[in-house]
């Protein structure tokens, strides 16, 4: 009897590894801006913040109008524009010393992967 070894099937924007990924790197942002200094609340925390959380959001909200190629694929674009301006972020934080070289190097290679999974949902999303 042969097993079956199919993907499990997607039936919400939480099933996607891609908007995982990116809640979760959501997360770990927060977590870290947490401890940058107060005057910073008003910019570089607050860009962080609300760049990190656009990449979920947009892929949820671009879930649920995907009958629609071109607003979905809209929504993956801009969830993709917030991954690339992390790269900014994070560059940003580790230069004024508020994360360290690992901290950086660790979060620039997850947002290369998120970057790359949000480009291949773009590409293959009537497959998914």
């Amino acid at each position: 009897m042969a097993m079956d070894v199919r993907a499990p099937k997607i039936i919400s924007f939480r099933d996607l590894q891609v908007f995982q990924d990116g809640y979760r790197l959501a997360m770990e942002v927060f977590k870290i801006t947490r401890e940058f200094p107060s005057e910073e609340r008003y910019s570089l925390t607050s860009q962080m913040l609300n760049s990190s959380r656009s990449i979920p959001a947009n892929i949820a909200e671009g879930w649920a109008k995907r009958q629609f190629e071109r607003v979905f694929k809209r929504h993956l674009l801009d969830s993709i524009g917030s991954a690339n301006e992390m790269l900014v972020w994070i560059d940003t934080a580790a230069d004024c010393g508020y994360i360290t070289v690992s901290e950086k190097s660790s979060f620039l290679a997850d947002y290369d992967v998120l970057g790359r999974q949000l480009n291949q949902l773009f590409e293959k999303w009537k497959t998914y």
